[in-house]
């Protein structure tokens, strides 16, 4: 356990805050430069998050500026940052970052404060953040080694990577398709919550070793997972599996992580997507099916027209499921722009976006729970919509591909 942090580092940490507000990105950008210099490091890490390909500011170097002026904010409320901190842990695990990896970090931040700030980082100044980044690192290190104890732990659980074999390859849509994926060696594998994603290492010819995170799409199984894949026009990663992974392929995942998941109770449900925002949530669907959840569900996704909408009959046969069950449970379908020949009530129930005022007249923001998952502008304005109408932040879980940057801070 670690110990308290010092009156003094707290002071000194809460006095940098202006410096980090001015310098932060700067920083962190130092930080990674430095930490990337070493391969084997370099390589742990999705380096997606750090192209700056159609952005200004790469999302993870941002991410991470964001987050350590929270700690440095917070450095007397720490409690705050749980649920970041459990975010982290989670992605690390995936990662498979260990305790060895964190004294390189270390290295690197502090030297970047050094570069970055000159003779306004003191001794103590960088005492104060060498106390402070080892204090949470400890906490971040025993939380994740509580996470790979639990998947070693677990019937059909593994630690590192484990070796899985393409046995199915299903287009869902024009642009997404679902890769059903068994273990090399026939054994079980780990019970999944819904919601929750496999880290890949992938080998893609002309690039460093390839990490992405894909959420499972289907519910547990203890056999298979799924994943349903949407093609990016600049995905290192989504471009190889679509064009050239087949049946038979072999691919290294780690045991599944995540801290965004399907939570218990009686409250209604809203399932909110976007996209291929809709994989976890076809895959919480399912698991209320299969669990013979009682739970009122409405499910409600948006995508560009027919054929960008994948899993569609899936979701009408589980939501059919549901409601012969007597189960109060709909869909709502919104087609952006309607492609030649759909119709209204067939293909789709709603042209145009799901407006924030639409979403709060005819869902239940006093009692429900929600889950969103979707592209990053998409989800700020629903989670702004909800918190607006009186939604507690307690009852909005949401999940994005990519860091959590901007929306975890808000």
């Amino acid at each position: 356990m670690s110990q308290p942090l010092s009156a003094q580092t707290i002071a000194l940490v809460k006095a940098t805050v202006p410096a980090l507000e001015a310098h932060g990105l700067d920083i962190v950008r130092e930080m990674y430069a430095r930490l990337f210099q070493n391969a084997a490091i370099r390589d742990l890490f999705n380096q997606s998050h750090h192209a700056a390909e159609g952005e200004d500011i790469p999302a993870q170097p941002r991410a991470l500026a964001m987050a350590v002026l929270a700690y440095a904010g917070n450095i007397e409320n720490l409690a705050a940052l749980a649920p970041a901190v459990e975010r982290i842990a989670q992605k690390h695990v995936g990662l498979q970052i260990l305790p060895e990896h964190y004294p390189h970090v270390a290295e690197a931040l502090l030297g970047a404060i050094k570069s970055v700030l000159g003779d306004a980082a003191t001794d103590d100044i960088l005492a104060a953040w060498g106390e402070a980044y080892w204090f949470l690192a400890n906490i971040l290190i025993a939380r994740e080694d509580r996470i790979y104890d639990d998947q070693r732990q677990a019937t059909g659980g593994w630690n590192g990577w484990r070796e899985f074999r393409v046995e199915r390859i299903v287009p869902e849509s024009s642009l997404i398709t679902s890769f059903v994926l068994r273990p090399v060696d026939g054994g079980p594998v780990m019970q999944h919550r819904p919601g929750q994603y496999l880290t890949f290492a992938l080998d893609v010819p002309g690039h460093p070793p390839v990490k992405r995170n894909y959420s499972i799409s289907s519910a547990a199984n203890g056999q298979t997972y799924r994943i349903s894949v949407k093609r990016e026009e600049h995905g290192v990663a989504s471009r190889w599996l679509h064009d050239h992974a087949r049946v038979g392929t072999v691919m290294k995942l780690a045991a599944p992580a995540g801290e965004y998941v399907l939570g218990d109770g009686t409250s209604p449900l809203v399932l909110l997507s976007g996209g291929v925002g809709l994989t976890p949530m076809v895959a919480m669907l399912e698991t209320l099916v299969a669990e013979g959840s009682r739970r009122p569900v409405h499910y409600i996704h948006g995508t560009h027209d027919r054929h960008t909408h994948a899993l569609r009959e899936e979701v009408a046969a589980l939501t059919d499921m549901l409601l012969q069950r007597g189960v109060a449970a709909q869909v709502s379908v919104f087609h952006q722009n309607p492609a030649d020949g759909e119709e209204q009530g067939r293909d789709y129930d709603h042209a145009g976006i799901i407006t924030e005022e639409w979403l709060i007249a005819n869902t239940d923001p006093a009692r429900a729970d929600y889950y969103l998952c979707g592209p990053r502008p998409f989800l700020r304005h629903a989670v702004s919509a909800l918190s607006l109408a009186g939604v507690t932040a307690a009852r909005i879980h949401y999940e994005f591909f990519g860091p959590a940057d901007e929306l975890l801070a808000a």
